[in-house]
């Protein structure tokens, strides 16, 4: 798995854009439960033989709201969709770091947002070896 710092560097973005996504969605099924009825006229036939065409009334979602509602929600679900790939990808980086320490180091830099010089406070090393562990993972 290739991930760069830039990636891993959204890891925390991508968290708060999937919290927004999923109160747009929250706010687009409201509405969805909210579109006004109208009544339309179909076309159909009769049940019994011989089968006339007739036309009926039904009660049914306004189209054009009904529509727009739905294409915003498919374009939010393909968005999660991306942003909890993205998550996942980033998070299983950081949980396949085989040394624990240094695992440590790189959840509190990318997950928790703390800068480098106060996790070397944490971890007991230099700001520098704290940026030479997180290159020696991120080389090619």
């Amino acid at each position: 798995m290739r991930v760069d710092k830039k990636k891993l560097s959204q890891l925390r973005p991508l968290k708060k854009e999937l919290e927004l996504i999923d109160r747009k969605l929250d706010r687009l099924y409201e509405r969805q439960e909210n579109v006004p009825v109208v009544l339309g006229k179909v076309v159909g036939s009769s049940k019994d033989f011989p089968y006339t065409e007739v036309r009926m009334t039904v009660q049914m979602d306004e189209p054009k709201e009904a529509d727009e509602i739905s294409k915003q929600m498919r374009i939010r679900k393909q968005r999660r969709e991306q942003v909890e790939s993205l998550i996942t990808e980033i998070e299983q980086f950081i949980a396949e770091i085989p040394d624990s320490r240094d695992r440590q180091i790189f959840e509190l830099i990318y997950i928790d947002g703390k800068k480098q010089r106060e996790v070397a406070g944490i971890a007991g090393y230099s700001r520098s070896r704290i940026s030479q562990i997180i290159n020696g993972y991120l080389k090619d």
